[in-house]
């Protein structure tokens, strides 16, 4: 069974998806672009974007029970690699050890032209 997670204080699904699905003890977050979701503008910057995508994805993580510390695996999109270096500093705020398994990688080009775009799985206690 599976249960859509949906919350205000991330921006919404802008197609045929869910922010987040809850399916047993896992929590699958959609990946997050850095859109403030009070006011659909999104950062210029690598590490504002970064940040705001983070806070995006906590947003649905605790509209669902859980939180950063219980994320298991991210996958972060950039726009290009040269951005790597800042966004990490960004990421490390967020994230302690254990750190959640990562993969990072350059993709042709994000929607709206972010610069980075973050998914996430979660484990929460059922």
């Amino acid at each position: 069974m599976k249960t859509k997670i949906d919350t205000p204080k991330a921006p919404g699904a802008i197609g045929p998806y869910s922010q987040a699905v809850k399916a047993g003890n896992l929590i699958f977050v959609s990946g997050q672009l850095p859109i403030n979701p009070a006011d659909g503008t999104m950062g210029e910057c690598i590490k504002c974007q970064t940040r705001q995508s983070l806070e995006n994805a906590k947003a649905i993580l605790e509209a669902a029970g859980s939180s950063l510390n219980d994320v298991v695996k991210t996958t972060v999109f950039l726009a290009d690699m040269s951005l790597f270096g800042a966004m990490n500093e960004v990421y490390a705020e967020y994230f302690s050890a254990p750190y959640p398994a990562r993969c990072a990688f350059a993709v042709k080009e994000l929607p709206k032209q972010a610069l980075v775009e973050i998914e996430m799985i979660a484990s929460t206690a059922e």
